[in-house]
């Protein structure tokens, strides 16, 4: 659902890519190194903020913490755009953004292979209103590990479209975008009630489990109950 998004933030980037447009194979190969340099990008940003959440976690804030994040996703996406826009939250980093930019543009006037797997990195980096959703998430895995995979997997989810945008330059038009750009906010909404029904530890696997301390108060009870029956 996001990748609409990253085709309008960052599909001019992607038309720019100084790809071969005579070798497929060639090319292929430079759009794939292009998506794993943005994937590295990703899960090194995961593991920050995953990092962030296991400290969380470790003080007993995790359920808290996924109810927080939740209701964030969902008060952003009622949030008019002229507020963010009054309270731009990347103005303390213009200029490593201005830094990343500059990069950027040095690099697509290069065509050698390391050049693909640079500027996808550097793509990783730019702000992003869906990487920020994103990380909201990474942050409530409470794990450093879960937290890259979480953002792996989010820029796995984008490759698709990308990857078409490269070689398909009109699917940047259409009513098409406009119509699955109206789903996202709703994609987002969905998210958020997910991470709220998941902090409120209802004893549903996988989806919404009781907090650890309850489950090990569970197991001892269980255990007292076995020795008196032997008794």
């Amino acid at each position: 659902m996001g990748s609409l998004h990253c085709v309008g933030m960052c599909g001019p980037i992607a038309f720019m890519l100084p790809v071969d447009r005579e070798n497929g194979g060639k090319k292929f190969f430079q759009v794939f190194l292009y998506h794993l340099g943005r994937l590295l990008a990703y899960g090194i940003i995961g593991l920050l903020f995953g990092l962030l959440g296991k400290g969380l976690y470790v003080f007993g804030m995790q359920q808290k913490l996924s109810i927080v994040i939740g209701i964030l996703m969902i008060a952003i996406v009622f949030i008019p755009v002229r507020v963010f826009n009054r309270y731009n939250f990347s103005k303390p980093f213009y200029r490593m953004i201005s830094r990343v930019k500059n990069r950027l543009g040095q690099e697509l006037k290069k065509k050698s292979s390391n050049t693909f797997l640079t500027i996808g990195f550097l793509n990783g980096f730019l702000p992003c209103g869906l990487v920020y959703m994103a990380l909201f998430g990474a942050v409530a895995m409470g794990s450093a590990l879960e937290g890259s995979l979480y953002m792996i997997l989010f820029g796995l989810g984008t490759i698709p479209l990308m990857t078409a945008v490269i070689y398909f330059s009109g699917l940047l038009k259409g009513v098409a975008k406009r119509k699955v750009q109206k789903l996202i906010p709703v994609f987002v909404v969905l998210v958020g009630a997910l991470f709220i029904v998941r902090g409120l530890g209802l004893g549903i696997p996988y989806v919404s489990p009781k907090p650890a301390v309850e489950m090990v108060s569970d197991s001892i009870e269980c255990h007292s109950d076995a020795i008196i029956y032997i008794e």
